[in-house]
């Protein structure tokens, strides 16, 4: 499996790099002693350069693997169909030799379904849960029962805790889906899984494309995708992506304005070493959704029945208004055919003012709303490394591919408000433009700063005919300071924890594999006990274990899994200290999921997802809730998207796909009833250009597909039509 370069290279000498191999990923966090780290992952890395160096005449397949570019951008980026993904090990590994859940959702698909939102893009991956919480302008998903959306990376690096800005689809050449556990390469992220968004780079061929779309709702959008070769070998190229987008809502006076523009750069300083430098700017501006009573649309209101389109915050209150900012660079060097040192920096920003009117509890009369309005400041810096080395060697019989690394973070967060008082909103004959009355003191203001440092360690292992194992170790240190400064109190919390994952695949036949496989989670809490003693991180840990098949030739995909997840010390209310929570909480989940790709010969493409999901309460200081499953985890999900080339007319494409979700608790006392919804479109594509029209929610069915808390449910957009034009040059 051989790629072709689409990064830059620069050449260092081999002393100076093999010095840097060593401080990047052996070094110890300041404070610890290695002795007390000897069956860590450091002591894998202690030998790694040893046994590289072992592998004086490599093997042939040691050979090819020379040539993968971690962060390349490849053909296989395309189809329905793709046999490899990166995300499980942080190098490209075949999905069939994976011992976990992966899912890619590839440029093609997404553009193929005009996707807008991470969600969308999300919404034919199984396991992945259809989560809406009122169009509020977050990029809100759930894995396998659990929220994940603080687990959405770029680029493998974790982004700023506020996560305010939402990714741009277009500016991605694929999502990828790592299900369940995952903290051995990544760190503190959520139990349910994490969602590696792999940004578009240059190339070494020239690629220029510019776009408009225009749909319903005021949607309207332009964008291009400019990537120029710099020099002849075309390793030193420049890309731009931009996009400037504007729509409105069903709901009144909401809307959305979006601004962004990222350029990268590659650069040629070497055969051996890719390096390209990178940045994005972000500005959005919006009026949030937060969704309405469930009085009147899931569950009966004396009044009647509201309008699935009322707007129940107030214009007159304020808007969001968020910009964002990234510089980093992803180096890579082949410091020889089997040892590859990588590191990835980002720093990032966020800063802006949000402002919304959310829903209280709904007065007696069914009819008058109690709301509570919000402004808050944000301001948010994150410094993410990750620095690894990759080698390849053989040992004991058996073929290594041993990532080791080390991950730092550094971040300040700041997250302050007022609390304000508002009007009661009349559902039946409403009246905007209420004077709000804010204290002017805020109502929090705590700063803090995170640092985070990780060693880790995995390594992929073939041995005897058709077995390979991956197995990995992760160490864990972080401190958390806070300074309230409502309150007047400073508080530190530093939180340490190891994670391990094993896995094994056996290829039983070619293009058929098992596998099973136990993996660990972590993510520190904030806050404390009545008591005072802080809380310890929730852990995550899941076993699974599946089936998967690959055709020759890569044209058809496959894979059926069963897993069971449980998340362990989950705060849950002090049922004699009000108002302070302990950890004695732990919820389950478990599953099947079944997923089919497909790049066929005659013309057309799928992807197709089953998901059976059971969500159970099994321990929690409210008895009435142990034993009942967890809010927005459907039993039964099903969706599928297909194109065919009309034969008859081979520029044409139609497309044609639908999803179905059972039944789900949106909170207590209310649940969401099933739906399904179809999705449809047609693409013409000529000699340099595109045409693509599309509509969603064909059949403009009438559903509820999520609820923020008991007070609020949120409406579906209903049926949308969109044409997009494409031009190439």
């Amino acid at each position: 499996m051989s790629f072709q370069p689409s990064h830059a290279a620069i050449r260092l000498p081999r002393a100076s790099l093999a010095r840097l191999a060593g401080a990047a990923s052996c070094s110890f966090p300041s404070g610890r002693k290695a002795g007390s780290l000897a069956l860590t992952p450091l002591a894998l890395c202690l030998a790694q350069v040893a046994l590289a160096q072992q592998s004086l005449a490599p093997s042939a397949e040691a050979t090819a693997l020379q040539e993968v570019r971690i962060n390349a951008s490849t053909e296989k980026d395309m189809g329905f169909a793709p046999v490899e993904a990166q995300t499980a090990s942080k190098m490209s590994m075949r999905r069939l030799e994976t011992p976990q859940s992966v899912s890619v959702v590839t440029r093609e698909q997404m553009e193929s379904r005009q996707v807008t939102n991470v969600q969308q893009a999300l919404q034919t991956v199984a396991g992945v849960s259809p989560v809406n919480f009122g169009r509020r302008g977050f990029d809100d998903i759930n894995i396998r029962g659990f929220r994940s959306t603080e687990s959405i990376l770029v680029d493998g690096l974790v982004q700023s805790p506020g996560m305010w800005a939402k990714l741009h689809p277009y500016g991605y050449e694929r999502f990828e889906v790592l299900k369940g556990s995952a903290s051995v390469l990544y760190g503190q992220v959520q139990p349910g899984g994490i969602v590696n968004a792999v940004s578009k780079r240059p190339k070494k061929e020239a690629l220029n494309e510019v776009g408009m779309d225009v749909g319903s709702f005021g949607q309207r959008s332009l964008q291009a995708d400019i990537n120029r070769p710099l020099s002849e070998s075309g390793k030193t190229a420049l890309r731009i992506n931009t996009q400037v987008s504007n729509s409105d809502d069903p709901t009144q006076f909401v809307y959305r304005k979006d601004r962004w523009f990222a350029p990268s750069l590659s650069i040629d300083l070497g055969a051996q070493t890719d390096l390209v430098l990178f940045a994005t700017y972000s500005h959005s501006e919006w009026l949030r959704q937060q969704g309405i009573t469930p009085y009147g649309t899931v569950l009966p209101n004396r009044n009647g029945t509201l309008s699935r389109t009322m707007f129940t915050g107030d214009p007159a209150f304020g808007v969001y208004d968020v910009e964002s900012t990234t510089v980093g660079y992803a180096l890579e060097h082949r410091i020889s055919p089997a040892m590859t040192l990588r590191q990835n920096v980002r720093y990032e920003t966020e800063k802006g003012t949000g402002n919304f009117v959310s829903n209280q509890a709904l007065q007696a009369n069914q009819r008058l709303q109690n709301r509570q309005a919000s402004r808050q400041y944000m301001d948010y810096d994150l410094l993410a490394t990750d620095t690894s080395l990759l080698s390849r060697f053989e040992a004991l019989g058996a073929r290594h591919q041993l990532v080791t690394g080390l991950d730092l973070r550094s971040g300040h967060s700041l997250l302050a408000s007022r609390t304000c008082r508002i009007g009661a909103l009349d559902l039946f004959a409403p009246v905007y433009g209420m004077q709000a009355t804010c204290p002017s003191a805020l109502t929090s203001d705590a700063p803090s700063k995170l640092t985070v440092a990780g060693v880790y360690a995995q390594d992929q292992i073939k041995f005897a005919q058709g077995w390979t194992a991956l197995v990995g170790m992760r160490r864990d240190w972080s401190t958390n300071d806070t300074n309230d400064r409502v309150a007047g109190q400073q508080t530190r919390q530093k939180d340490s924890a190891t994670t391990l994952s094993a896995g094994l695949v056996y290829e039983f036949r070619p293009g058929w594999s098992a596998y099973g496989s136990y993996g660990e989670s972590f993510l520190p809490v904030s806050g404390q006990t009545f008591g005072g003693t802080p809380f310890v991180p929730e852990t995550g840990k899941q076993w699974e274990a599946g089936v998967k098949y690959e055709a020759p030739g890569g044209q058809l995909t496959g894979s059926l899994a069963v897993f069971n997840l449980v998340r362990q010390n989950v705060t849950t209310a002090d049922l004699v200290n009000t108002g302070f929570s302990i950890q004695t909480g732990e919820q389950r989940a478990r599953g099947l999921e079944v997923e089919v790709g497909a790049d066929l010969k005659n013309g057309w493409k799928l992807t197709s997802a089953y998901t059976y999901t059971q969500t159970k309460v099994t321990r929690d200081n409210n008895a009435a809730i142990v034993g009942l499953p967890l809010n927005l985890t459907p039993r039964h999900t099903l969706t599928a998207w297909a194109t065919y080339k009309l034969p008859q007319a081979p520029r044409v494409t139609v497309g044609l796909g639908g999803r179905y979700v059972s039944e789900q608790i949106g909170s207590y006392p209310f649940t969401l009833p099933s739906y399904f919804v179809a999705d449809a479109s047609v693409s013409y594509e000529g000699e340099n250009y595109r045409i693509t029209a599309g509509v969603k929610n064909l059949f403009d069915r009438a559903y509820y597909d999520g609820a923020i808390n008991a007070n609020v449910v949120s409406p579906s957009l209903p049926r949308s039509f969109n044409v997009g034009l494409t031009y190439f040059f």
